[in-house]
């Protein structure tokens, strides 16, 4: 890959290569610009592997091969062009996060009980940010390891969001509200949401969204200070045409619910484990619409307009907490109609 890595930052402007350096160095601790390229691949490379594949691979994901394994952030003004400039491209790979999949294995310790019950450099490279560069690749690229029970009060929220509204409209509107939970006790107010996307964090340099280090607690049992304590940056929630995206910012897996993660036709509760680094869409609003009245059996009625996520714990039938109550440390998605 060095060989496309030179040919690549020969075309970046100085000051698009300084930036890539900073993003690199801070491993995407603040919501930097875009690192903007030419589409295409760089010439005489073998790999033909467009910008934004490549510096994520070198950067983040040794085992990336395709664009269609990557979704741009919501505030990436570069994804897809920018200001209709189809000829270059975002690049920056903390801009990027990786798709994660329904068929995520459970834990091991589980996986067979699970498994029975799913049957049936150049001029622009100066030495310094080349050798800047070149000790990042080597340490994300080459030196990196891939990688009680009782269910809470049911909580009803405003009416199906109308998707034909723009997703610009929750500008004018709080969208969705967060409600931070520890265990079966829900801690600090309900916080909304305005911006199209919020952090949700308890450690974030230089950010800002629903701090969870903020809020205060009489008391915090060892399991809840030790599981607290894998939050770090948290995830990213935005919300986007069709639905909400849930991005792991975290060094632990999160794992998610909601109405629609669950197939049709499923009698069960459907939780997906979102590793670091990737993210999913863990709200439709189109599948909504056929989740009212929806149940799951031991459990009741349940809400089609809300989202849970546990940090670093899963619960569900492939794990030995049954409840989301059962978690230490989790978050509700309360989701309201645009306005």
């Amino acid at each position: 890959l060095k060989p496309a890595a030179h040919a690549l930052f020969k075309k970046l402007k100085d000051e698009e290569l300084e930036l890539l350096v900073q993003v690199v160095e801070s491993q995407g601790a603040w919501e930097s610009g875009c690192v903007l390229a030419p589409r295409g691949d760089p010439r005489g490379v073998k790999q033909g592997l467009p910008p934004q594949v490549l510096l994520c691979r070198l950067f983040r994901w040794p085992d990336l091969h395709q664009p269609h394994e990557l979704k741009h952030f919501c505030y990436c003004a570069g994804g897809q062009g920018v200001c209709g400039d189809l000829a270059v491209l975002c690049c920056n790979p903390h801009h990027f996060s990786r798709l994660a999949v329904p068929e995520t294995p459970p834990p091991p310790y589980l996986k067979a009980s699970c498994k029975h019950e799913n049957q049936g450099m150049e001029p622009t490279v100066t030495p310094s940010r080349r050798k800047r560069l070149w000790h990042g690749m080597r340490g994300s690229c080459w030196g990196s390891s891939l990688g009680p029970d009782t269910p809470p009060p049911l909580k009803l929220c405003s009416p199906l969001p109308d998707t034909s509204l723009s997703w610009s409209t929750v500008k004018d509107g709080c969208w969705c509200k967060l409600a931070y939970w520890e265990y079966r006790t829900r801690v600090g107010h309900l916080y909304a949401v305005h911006e199209a996307s919020v952090n949700v964090f308890c450690e974030l340099p230089w950010g800002s969204g629903f701090c969870l280090a903020q809020l205060p607690a009489t008391y915090r049992s060892y399991a809840v200070r030790r599981a607290r304590g894998k939050i770090g940056r948290g995830l990213l929630l935005s919300r986007e045409p069709g639905g909400v995206w849930a991005y792991n910012r975290s060094e632990h897996p999160i794992f998610v619910s909601s109405p629609t993660l669950s197939p049709p036709g499923a009698c069960g509760l459907t939780v997906l484990k979102v590793l670091p680094g990737y993210s999913a869409k863990v709200f439709d609003y189109e599948w909504a619409g056929d989740k009212r009245g929806w149940q799951l059996p031991g459990e009741g009625p349940c809400d089609p307009h809300s989202i849970h996520i546990s940090f670093a714990k899963g619960w569900g039938p492939c794990y030995s907490r049954q409840f989301i109550t059962s978690c230490p440390c989790w978050l509700e998605v309360l989701l309201n109609q645009a306005c």
